[in-house]
C-alpha cells in the first residue's frame, strides 16, 4: 500500500491538496452584510424599524390599536435622536483628537465605526433631513397625538435630552459620568430610553381604555423583558465592536460578575442564554391566561437567542456585518402579525 500511494499521479494529489485547501478556506470565510442590509443600518433606520415594530408589538400583546401618526412620530423621533447621535459622536471625538476627520483608514480614530463616518462624509444631507424630520415630528405631536401621550412624551423627551447632554458632554462632566456604578451605563440608559419610547403610545391607550390590572401586570412584565434584551443588544455592539477595532484595553478588559472569573464574552454569552430560558419560562407561564403576552415574551427570548448566536459567530463576520444582524434578531416580534 506505501508503495502504491507513493507511485500516485501527481494530478491526483495535487487536486487532493487543493479540495482540503478550499473547504478550509470555505470554513474560513468571512461574512459582509448585503448591500440592502448595510445601507438599511448606515443611514439610521435600523434604529426606527426596530422601535417601529417593538411599539405595533407591545400594542398587539395589549389589545389595542395604535394610530398612523403615532407610529409615523415615534419613527421620525427615533431617526433623528439617531442621527444627531451619530453626528455629535463623530464631531466630538474629532475634536478631542485633535484632528480633522479623514477617511484614510490608518487615520481613523478606533472609537468611530463606519456608520459614523457615512454620516459625517453625507452631513450636508442628513442634517437638513433630520431637521425636517423633528420639525414634521413636532407639529404632528402637538396637533395630532392626545393629551396624555403628549405629556408622557416630553418627559420621555426631557430624559433623552439629558441622556444626550451627559454622553456628549464637556470632559470634567464626563468624567462625573464614568464614575456612576456599573448599572448606570450608557447601555443601560439607552435600553430604559428606548424601550420606554416603544412602550409609551401603547400604555396611554390602554390606561385610557381601563384595562384590567392583570393584563396590565403582563404588559409591564413584556416591557422589563424587552429592557433586558435591548441592554443585552447594546452590551454586545458595544464589546464587538471593541474586539474588532483593537484595542487593547477593550481586549483586556473583565467585567466581573457572579464570581469576579468570568471574561466578558462568556459573561455576556451566559447573559444571553439564561436571559432566553427566562423568556421562554415567562411565556409557559403565561400562556393560559395571556396568550398575546406569552408570544411577545417568546419573541423576545428568540432575539436573546440569536444575539447569543451571533456572539459566537462574530469572528466570521465584519464589524458592519455584525451590527447590523444585530438590529436584525430584533425583529422578531413581526412574527406576531405572520399569524
Amino acid at each position: 500500500m506505501p508503495f502504491l500511494i507513493a507511485q500516485a499521479p501527481v494530478q491526483a494529489r495535487t487536486a487532493f491538496r487543493s479540495a482540503v485547501t478550499n473547504r478550509i478556506a470555505g470554513t474560513n470565510r468571512i461574512f459582509d452584510a448585503p448591500r440592502a442590509v448595510a445601507l438599511w443600518h448606515l443611514v439610521s433606520l435600523d434604529a426606527p424599524t426596530v422601535a417601529v415594530v417593538w411599539s405595533l408589538a407591545f400594542a398587539w400583546a395589549g389589545g389595542i390599536h395604535l394610530s398612523s401618526r403615532v407610529v409615523l412620530v415615534l419613527a421620525l423621533a427615533t431617526s433623528c435622536a439617531y442621527v444627531g447621535d451619530r453626528l455629535l459622536d463623530t464631531q466630538v471625538l474629532g475634536a478631542r483628537a485633535g484632528l480633522e476627520l479623514s477617511m484614510r483608514p490608518e487615520l481613523r480614530r478606533p472609537e468611530l465605526r463606519e456608520r459614523h463616518y457615512f454620516h459625517w462624509r453625507n452631513r450636508r444631507v442628513f442634517v437638513p433631513l433630520a431637521g425636517a424630520a423633528a420639525c414634521v415630528a413636532a407639529i404632528m405631536a402637538l396637533g395630532f397625538l392626545p393629551d396624555v401621550v403628549r405629556e408622557r412624551g416630553s418627559v420621555l423627551a426631557a430624559a433623552a435630552l439629558a441622556y444626550f447632554s451627559g454622553v456628549h458632554a464637556a470632559p470634567w462632566l464626563e468624567r462625573r459620568r464614568h464614575s456612576l456604578p456599573r448599572l448606570v451605563s450608557k447601555e443601560f440608559l439607552v435600553a430604559v430610553l428606548f424601550t420606554a419610547g416603544c412602550i409609551l403610545p401603547a400604555w396611554s391607550r390602554m390606561r385610557q381604555a381601563g384595562a384590567r390590572e392583570f393584563s396590565l401586570t403582563w404588559f409591564w412584565i413584556d416591557g422589563i423583558y424587552f429592557v433586558a434584551v435591548a441592554w443585552l443588544n447594546c452590551r454586545f455592539i458595544a464589546r464587538w465592536e471593541r474586539e474588532k477595532s483593537g484595542l487593547k484595553a477593550g481586549e483586556q478588559r473583565r467585567y466581573f460578575w457572579a464570581f469576579n472569573i468570568f471574561p466578558a464574552h462568556s459573561t455576556d454569552f451566559s447573559a444571553a442564554v439564561l436571559l432566553a430560558s427566562a423568556g421562554l419560562l415567562l411565556a409557559c407561564v403565561a400562556f393560559g391566561s395571556h396568550s398575546r403576552a406569552s408570544a411577545l415574551l417568546a419573541a423576545g427570548a428568540l432575539s436573546a437567542l440569536l444575539l447569543a448566536t451571533l456572539d459566537s459567530l462574530r469572528a466570521r463576520m465584519t464589524p458592519l456585518a455584525l451590527r447590523a444582524a444585530a438590529d436584525l434578531v430584533l425583529l422578531t416580534p413581526l412574527l406576531l402579525f405572520l399569524r
